[in-house]
């Protein structure tokens, strides 16, 4: 009896739907940094109750995507550049252990072939010039990244941390560089923990993140003070 109360418990619910389409909607920047979205409205759209639609917007304000406000619904949080910095620093710090902890466990090529199928993918799309699907796929290497390494809590904190520098990546996209430099840091942290090298796939981690941590809160200090 328990098992089927927690199988039906952890069945999608109306309002899982609900946040899943509007947290869509606000990593694509079809809900730009800035724009206030109400209850009404959005119930009206979604064709959901406005409890359901609250409930959605509780979730995602604790995912630091939206700030509730009384009686008006929510304000998509605008990118400030500090966020970012303190973001970044975190992720870090995290994921440059994990990087040193799968090197260090001696792992295959069949294990990181996720990792290097979405590098493929990365490269792929800027031969086809479509930085929307690279920038998926980027998402796709740090998500299989945190999936390869196995420690739920570590990948429920960065998760969190990486939708908001995603989310700040896309907004940034067109404004950058081509981010080919990109595919080839993926391939050394790759290479790096198929070597079993710890201490190269911390770096090659850390260079990675820096430097994309860099490149975009330079853009959005300027974007802040415009």
């Amino acid at each position: 009896m328990s098992s089927l109360k927690n199988a039906a418990s952890s069945k999608p619910t109306r309002a899982d739907d609900v946040h899943r389409t509007l947290k869509e909607e606000i990593m694509h920047n079809r809900l730009p940094p800035g724009s206030q979205a109400t209850e009404p409205e959005l119930s009206l759209r979604l064709g959901v109750s406005r409890t359901t639609i609250r409930e959605a917007l509780i979730r995602l304000e604790a995912e630091g995507l939206v700030k509730m406000i009384p009686r008006r619904g929510a304000r998509i949080l605008p990118l400030l550049s500090e966020d970012m910095r303190e973001i970044y620093q975190i992720l870090i710090v995290l994921e440059s252990e994990a990087a040193a902890d799968l090197a260090a466990r001696k792992l295959g090529s069949d294990d990181l072939a996720q990792l290097q199928s979405a590098t493929d993918e990365m490269s792929k799309a800027l031969e086809d010039g479509d930085l929307e699907n690279w920038a998926e796929a980027d998402d796709r290497f740090h998500r299989a990244f945190l999936d390869l390494h196995g420690n739920r809590r570590l990948a429920n904190i960065a998760r969190g941390l990486s939708d908001q520098a995603h989310r700040a990546r896309v907004n940034t996209l067109r404004l950058r560089q081509i981010p080919e430099v990109s595919i080839e840091e993926h391939r050394k942290i790759i290479q790096a923990i198929k070597d079993a090298d710890p201490d190269a796939a911390r770096q090659a981690y850390r260079a990675h993140r820096e430097r994309a941590a860099q490149e975009i809160m330079t853009i959005l200090e300027k974007l802040n003070h415009l």
